[in-house]
């Protein structure tokens, strides 16, 4: 499968009281055409840094350090400032975690889906009232027609999410970002909007980068997923094999961490990884995970690993991993 967006080796730094934090670390990350990939991990882990830089939206404190990203081959980095603009919510379409920000709470939720459509195709308004029309009816707010001229103020929270939904769909793109797209909303709305964002990516054959805090969403949700902790990708690979078989023990934790029917709990409380994400600009020395790791060696505390494969488009950020892979694969089913 073709890249679609290719992200290599991006580092990214954030400047407090005169000081450049790094926020990312050398971060790769593809997601091919008509793919669903997954990026998780922790708040703090970097993952919102991510997708605003591949957007080029980060606030005027922080900076791209190196790397690049690409988009269909094309430089986004290197783009003017005028082409970047129509990329933004055209070819790439943006769904944000809070949909009550999105919207202008003083015009009808159709005036602002045509809008969107205006913004990036030459039509009238007549055209564009009628095409946000079939982007309600798409993302099943019904009966759409009847729906164009209601308030934000008068739609659910997982109805606002559907508009902001339509509203990125409205140039037609090729990748949809979501971040943290369900995150405001109640389970059972979240289940929604899982729902539509697979069926709309199966129907359009879109590629969707999912990001989110949470496993059990990804779950089955994308086809390929990657963990982040600390700035950078820890473990990547088919998401089944990930919840199969995790390699990093970061990975690993976080699957613990999701309430499943049966699993053992301490004292009545889910496990959990102990300690705190570190602060990114006070990184412990070696592997960034060693003081949270139950399988942590000497050389953990004094060297940073590399993100290395350990099976076919598996990868993972461990020296254990990295040691038991190349051992055979008899020896991996110590660690899964």
């Amino acid at each position: 499968m073709r890249d679609l967006l290719s992200i290599s080796d991006l580092s990214v730094a954030f400047q407090v009281q005169g000081r450049w934090i790094p926020v990312l670390r050398e971060v790769s990350l593809q997601v091919g055409e008509g793919d669903f990939v997954g990026l998780v991990g922790e708040s703090g882990s970097g993952k919102s840094v991510t997708a605003l830089s591949v957007l080029r939206l980060l606030p005027p404190t922080g900076r791209v350090i190196s790397g690049r990203v690409t988009f269909r081959g094309q430089d986004l980095l290197g783009l003017p400032d005028t082409a970047m603009r129509k990329m933004r919510g055209g070819r790439i379409g943006i769904i944000f975690q809070e949909p009550k920000t999105a919207l202008n709470p003083v015009f009808s939720i159709g005036f602002q889906v045509a809008e969107a459509v205006r913004a990036h195709r030459r039509v009238g308004r007549s055209r564009a009232r009628a095409e946000a029309e079939r982007l309600l009816d798409l993302v099943a707010i019904s009966p759409a027609r009847e729906r164009l001229d209601d308030y934000p103020h008068q739609l659910s929270g997982g109805q606002l999410q559907r508009v902001v939904i339509a509203m990125a769909l409205a140039a037609e793109p090729d990748l949809l970002i979501a971040d943290e797209p369900t995150s405001a909303l109640d389970v059972t709305v979240q289940a929604q909007i899982l729902d539509l964002l697979r069926e709309l990516q199966s129907r359009l054959g879109l590629a969707v980068l999912l990001i989110t805090h949470d496993l059990a969403i990804v779950a089955e949700t994308c086809k390929h997923l990657a963990v982040m902790y600390a700035g950078q990708i820890v473990e990547e690979g088919p998401t089944a094999d990930l919840f199969d078989s995790a390699a990093h023990p970061y990975t690993r934790g976080l699957l613990t961490s999701v309430p499943i029917l049966g699993r053992p709990t301490v004292r009545g409380k889910l496990l959990s990884i102990p300690g705190l994400a570190p602060d990114p600009g006070d990184l412990p020395r070696g592997c960034s995970f060693h003081p949270r790791c139950s399988e942590v060696m000497e050389r953990c505390r004094l060297d940073e690993p590399q993100l290395g494969s350990n099976g076919p488009g598996r990868g993972s950020r461990c020296f254990l991993t990295a040691a038991l892979a190349a051992e055979g694969p008899g020896s991996r089913r110590e660690i899964s």
